[in-house]
């Protein structure tokens, strides 16, 4: 498997700040993402992916609490205020990392930096700043975020990899890997399923922290603390980064090797329809009337625990078919042929920074 990288992925910048973060070296710079711009797709894509870059640099501050270093915000004119975490820093790090790596890793560390002692990776922090939004007060005067319930999907270990892969540099990963084991410990301890698997608290209170706001499995109430595909998946991939990262560093990956393989079973085993070639959430494979096709099905396929034949047959079947995922601004949130499918965030081809989590086969 490998991922395939879209560029598209910071659409949801909307408005310029002024400039902020600058490294001397023009190769691991602003300057060296422009020039990587100017070499990328048509020459009609040219304007757009110009603007995207600038918007980069103008959403980037200087450093300031509770962050060491410069930091980036979620995208300029947002709604709620200036904001720092949830996936979106992921997308917009990876983004800029091979012609940035300096300003990735720091974002990376700035995510790690105000893990909670529970091992919680906060899912946004508010940074002051703001204006009023649908009645609500969002000019705020000091930085605030949620130290309870409230996390975000823990793909930042895909960027440590790509910034370790793509620099040789190993000077971060045992605190990375610190992080990593303690961010484990939260999920086993605050968001473990009944039986096995894991959850995000979409399900009982709605909170978002699976990155899929208002999606569309959640719509049913009055369900409880059950597997859901999407957090299985990541804590999957957890324990297999930590079983990776263990051995790199000279560890003993015993119990992450064992507690990967067990997570991996049952995601083949009981979060998969055999009749549909479908992974869904426990739920929905016990009642077929909570079945949709989503996006969030997908990650069994994105983190390696579906087996090669699940694989193969999700992305002949579902991927690639344009009634389905494949629509003409891929892939879209909620599958085309859905009953649930409509022309509203996600629930339709409304964000591009999924297209990058498209796998394919190699």
């Amino acid at each position: 498997m490998k991922l395939v990288h879209s560029f598209f992925i910071c659409l949801f910048f909307v408005s310029f700040i002024s400039c902020t973060d600058r490294e001397n070296d023009e190769g691991d710079s602003w300057t060296s993402l422009k020039n990587e711009v100017s070499r990328l797709g048509k020459k009609e894509w040219q304007p757009f992916l110009k603007y995207v870059a600038d918007l980069h640099e103008r959403s980037t501050h200087l450093a300031e609490y509770p962050f060491d270093y410069n930091w980036k915000e979620i995208g300029t004119g947002y709604v709620y205020g200036p904001a720092f975490g949830h996936w979106d820093i992921v997308h917009q790090t990876i983004d800029v990392m091979p012609s940035y790596p300096t300003h990735a890793l720091h974002q990376l560390l700035n995510d790690v930096k105000n893990q909670e002692p529970s091992g919680l990776v906060p899912g946004s922090i508010w940074m002051p700043g703001g204006v009023p939004a649908h009645g609500e007060i969002t000019n705020r005067t000091k930085v605030e975020w949620n130290k309870i319930d409230e996390g975000h999907p823990p793909v930042w270990v895909f960027a440590v990899q790509d910034y370790v892969d793509l620099t040789g540099d190993k000077e971060n990963l045992k605190s990375f890997y610190v992080a990593l084991v303690r961010q484990l410990t939260w999920f086993e301890n605050e968001r473990k399923a009944e039986n096995e698997g894991f959850f995000y608290n979409d399900i009982l209170i709605k909170k978002w922290e699976s990155g899929v706001n208002q999606g569309v499995r959640f719509d049913e109430t009055g369900m409880g603390p059950w597997a859901c595909i999407d957090a299985t998946s990541h804590v999957y991939m957890l324990y297999k980064m930590c079983n990776q990262w263990s051995q790199e560093l000279g560890f003993n990956n015993h119990f992450y090797a064992k507690r990967e393989k067990k997570i991996k079973n049952f995601i083949q085993k009981e979060l998969y329809s055999v009749e549909e070639g479908m992974f869904y959430d426990i739920w929905a494979i016990e009642d077929e009337e909570l079945r949709h096709t989503v996006f969030e099905n997908m990650w069994p396929i994105v983190v390696g625990a579906a087996t090669k034949e699940q694989a193969n047959r999700f992305i002949d079947e579902y991927l690639l078919n344009p009634n389905v995922f494949f629509t003409d601004h891929p892939i879209s949130s909620v599958g085309f042929n859905d009953s649930k499918f409509e022309l509203r965030l996600w629930r339709s081809p409304a964000w591009n920074s999924m297209t990058y989590w498209q796998p394919e086969v190699v």
